[in-house]
């Protein structure tokens, strides 16, 4: 391989750091309650022992006036930011990003019954 060669990663990007291991899951789902505050931080510190994380920082959330809640969690490999809102419906967004292999079955399968979503898609890359 040249210098000038380059891997792809699974997303179809330039992987510029194959040596690094990076996971990546976005999980969105409908539910029928809004999520507020407390529910976003017991779920992302629930997350993280679903997942096996080492949490270096509790979550954190904040409270949009236009678009909602949002929340954030530190751990030693990474985090996971959540986003819920309320109009123009009952929609979360997780964002996980970590250097340490975990599960995505089980982070979705959790993040579904967690919410008790009616619906929840999903993508690994």
């Amino acid at each position: 391989m040249t210098a000038d060669a380059h891997l792809l990663h699974a997303s179809g990007m330039v992987d510029l750091a194959p040596e690094i291991y990076r996971q990546r899951l976005v999980v969105e789902g409908l539910v029928t309650a809004p999520i507020g505050a407390r529910q976003i931080e017991d779920y992302l510190a629930r997350l993280s022992d679903e997942l096996d994380m080492v949490t270096l920082l509790k979550p954190v959330t904040h409270q949009s006036d236009t678009y909602g809640w949002a929340g954030w969690i530190h751990w030693e490999t990474s985090g996971a930011h959540f986003y819920a809102w309320d109009q123009p419906r009952l929609f979360f967004s997780v964002d996980v990003y970590t250097c340490k292999a975990f599960s995505a079955d089980r982070a979705v399968d959790f993040t579904r019954d967690y919410f008790d979503a009616t619906e929840v898609v999903y993508r690994e890359f």
